[in-house]
C-alpha cells in the first residue's frame, strides 16, 4: 500500500508540475500576444483618418485581431487547465472561474477583435467611395471605435476581475502558490475591479490595473521556474 500510495503521489506531483508550466506558457502567450497587438494598431484606430488609415494598413489590422483572438483563447484556457485542481476545494468557485475569467473575457475579446474586421471592411467602402470624405463613414467608424473601447474598457474589464478574484481566492485556499503571491493577486484584482467602475462615473484610473498585470507576470515566471507547491490538506481553514 505504501509503494502504491507513494507512486500516486509521484504521479500527482508530475501533473501538477505539467499543468503549472502550462498555466505559465499560457500567461506569456496571451500578454505577449495582448502587447503585440497594441503596438501593432497603435494609432490606427484614432482620429477623423481612421478609416484612411486603416485602409493603407489592412494587414496591420487585421494582424492585431488576430493577435486579439490568441491572447483570448491563450488566457481563457488557463482557468480550464486549473480546474480539475481547484475543483478538489471549492468546484463553483472553479466553475466560476471557467465562466468569468474564461468565457465571458474571451466573448469580449472576441467582440473587439470583431469590430476590428468590420472597421477593415468599412475602410475598403470609404476608399471605393464616391465621396470618401462623407460624413456617415466618420460618423459609423467613430461609433465602432467608442463601442469597441467601451466593451474593453467595462465589460471585458469586469468579467476578468470578477474571475480573478474567484481565481487567486482559490491559489489562497489551496496554497499551490506562496500566499503573498495569493494575496498581492487579490488585491490587485480588486483594485482591477475599482477601474471600470470608476471610469463608469466619468473617472480615469487605469494605473490601478498595474498591479494585477505584474502579479500575472509574476506568477507566470514562478509557475514555469517553481511549479505548484503541494496542495493543501482538504478542509484546512483558508
Amino acid at each position: 500500500m505504501t509503494a502504491i500510495a507513494q507512486r500516486a503521489g509521484g504521479s500527482n506531483m508530475h501533473s501538477n508540475r505539467k499543468t503549472a508550466i502550462i498555466v505559465g506558457v499560457l500567461f506569456i502567450v496571451g500578454d505577449i500576444a495582448g502587447v503585440l497587438s497594441v503596438l501593432v494598431t497603435n494609432g490606427l484606430l484614432k482620429g477623423p483618418d481612421a478609416l484612411t488609415k486603416i485602409a493603407a494598413s489592412q494587414n496591420q489590422l487585421v494582424l492585431g485581431a488576430l493577435l486579439v483572438l490568441v491572447m483570448g483563447f491563450a488566457l481563457a484556457m488557463v482557468p480550464v487547465v486549473m480546474f480539475p485542481v481547484f475543483k478538489k476545494y471549492n468546484e463553483v468557485l472553479a466553475l466560476g472561474c471557467v465562466v468569468f475569467r474564461g468565457a465571458l473575457e474571451t466573448v469580449g475579446y472576441m467582440a473587439t477583435a470583431g469590430t476590428w474586421l468590420l472597421l477593415l471592411e468599412l475602410s475598403r467602402e470609404h476608399a471605393e467611395a464616391a465621396s470618401p470624405g462623407a460624413p456617415h463613414f466618420e460618423t459609423l467608424s467613430a461609433l465602432l471605435v467608442a463601442t469597441q473601447s467601451s466593451i474593453t474598457a467595462h465589460f471585458t474589464s469586469i468579467a476578468f476581475s470578477l474571475g480573478a478574484l474567484m481565481f487567486y481566492y482559490l491559489f489562497y485556499q489551496s496554497r499551490l502558490i506562496p500566499r503573498w503571491l495569493s494575496i498581492w493577486g487579490l488585491a490587485g484584482a480588486i483594485l482591477y475591479l475599482a477601474a471600470p467602475l470608476l471610469d463608469m462615473f466619468g473617472h480615469g484610473f487605469g494605473v490601478l490595473m498595474a498591479p494585477l498585470a505584474v502579479a500575472e507576470i509574476v506568477l507566470a515566471v514562478w509557475l514555469i521556474a517553481r511549479g505548484l507547491n503541494s496542495p493543501a490538506p482538504k478542509g484546512t481553514p483558508a
